[in-house]
């Protein structure tokens, strides 16, 4: 599955939500330098749908904020990431 997504990095807390437009968004604690965001995005992406970091890939977007994600996951464990992210 792909997941395209917009990353603030450098922000005060880590947080996934949709925006008006109906776009995933992530603040990230970590910078953007040196691939540091990126990774730390496949952390806690990985950490939120419960599986390896393995899982989680970064397909395109690595130098700008609008990315697009390859999850490698049942439908089960995205509907319930999806679940949890609206409420």
């Amino acid at each position: 599955m792909i997941l395209s997504i917009k990353v603030k990095p450098g922000s005060k807390v880590d947080q996934l939500f949709y925006d008006a437009a109906g776009l995933l968004n992530v603040k990230l604690k970590a910078p953007a330098q040196e691939g540091k965001a990126n990774a730390y995005l496949v952390e806690l992406l990985a950490k939120r749908l419960g599986v390896a970091k393995a899982n989680v890939t970064v397909v395109a977007g690595f130098t700008n904020p609008h990315k697009r994600i390859e999850l490698d996951v049942t439908p089960e464990v995205y509907e319930r990431f999806l679940t949890e992210l609206t409420g």
